[in-house]
């Protein structure tokens, strides 16, 4: 069966960093698939950017649960250890959540880590849309994810050191794949890039969604975000978006973005496969004219000058700092750090 070709105007789902290939081919077919305290240092404010709601899902009471891909040698301990308990902090966090809190008026936000596993299996050379989407689905049907509310979690892919993603609903794991990346990039190198698919060695950091899988009469949403391990290659070149100086610290600043959206948008992949039909749009939670979601405008903004949104900010417990990217604030027209209360 031939794969249905997407309409070209469709709300943003994915982390692409500013003034990168992605970036611009994202933006080539981002927008609505519909007719019409302190904000940070070095942002004016955009109010044409505010974030607009249209009555899709939003998620007050998220779950997570972070699964590393690619088996126990490709990670190093220290790295996971670090990674879940700096988005764990980040994600609970009062002061950071105070800015999240005007997205869901007259609701008490939380947040709550669940834990994470190493899942067995080669490291992948690349690793699509539709691998992550088939892995959650066969995870799901093995009894793999517990017995939590699926309603409500997010399951975090995290891809390892120097593996590639794509946002292809091709699989990644066949050879036909990865010949037809290496071709493509290389056509890139010419200036001609492919209209519709963008990939971490051209910017993108990660994106989430969701699925339906069918059991009998049952249909159970899973949601999910696929995160790369953003770092310098040994060719000089960048996978996914590098701005801090380990490569963990990019991780998470990358899940923060993509678990922020996931519960101010969290059937986006519903508007997205609805494409420009009326339906589309009752799926979608919070974004703006264009249709980027909270995490999206910020690094686009920064003009390239990653290190304004992607920052370290001191948890409100006194326990340390983490990486993060700075979300829209619709209070201040722009991104926003902590806050001691609420707008």
């Amino acid at each position: 069966m031939s794969k249905l070709k997407k309409p070209r105007i469709l709300p943003r789902n994915i982390q692409v960093a500013s003034k990168s290939l992605g970036e611009k081919i994202s933006r080539k077919r981002s927008g609505l698939p519909i007719t019409p305290t302190e904000i940070a240092p070095g942002f004016p404010p955009t109010p044409a950017h505010d974030l607009k709601y249209h009555g899709g899902r939003t998620i007050a009471n998220l779950s997570f649960f972070n699964m590393y891909i690619g088996g126990a040698s490709s990670w190093a301990q220290s790295d996971i250890v670090s990674i879940d308990k700096s988005i764990s902090g980040a994600m609970s966090d009062i002061k950071l959540n105070n800015v999240m809190a005007q997205y869901f008026p007259g609701k008490k936000i939380t947040s709550v880590f669940q834990g994470s596993k190493i899942l067995d299996g080669p490291k992948p050379e690349i690793f699509t849309k539709k691998d992550g989407e088939g892995l959650l689905k066969r995870l799901y049907l093995g009894k793999k994810l517990g017995k939590g509310n699926f309603r409500n979690t997010v399951f975090n892919f995290i891809l390892p050191s120097r593996s590639i993603l794509t946002d292809s609903d091709d699989p990644g794991d066949e050879k036909s794949s990865l010949t037809a990346l290496k071709g493509r990039v290389l056509k890139r190198k010419k200036g001609i890039p492919h209209e519709e698919e963008v990939d971490s060695l051209h910017g993108l950091g990660g994106y989430h969604g969701s699925i339906h899988v069918k059991e009998g009469a049952k249909k159970t949403t899973l949601y999910y975000s696929i995160d790369v391990y953003s770092e310098m290659l040994p060719n000089g070149k960048s996978n996914g978006i590098p701005v801090f100086n380990k490569p963990w610290k990019n991780i998470v600043g990358t899940l923060y973005h993509e678990l922020n959206e996931a519960r101010t948008d969290a059937d986006v992949e519903d508007a997205i496969l609805a494409g420009n039909s009326p339906k589309a749009e009752k799926f979608l939670g919070w974004v703006d004219s264009e249709g980027y979601e909270c995490g999206d405008f910020p690094i686009e903004e920064s003009g390239g000058l990653l290190s304004k949104v992607f920052k370290e900010v001191p948890l409100a417990d006194g326990t340390g700092k983490v990486p993060i990217q700075l979300e829209y604030s619709n209070a201040v027209h722009g991104p926003e750090g902590p806050i001691a209360v609420p707008h």
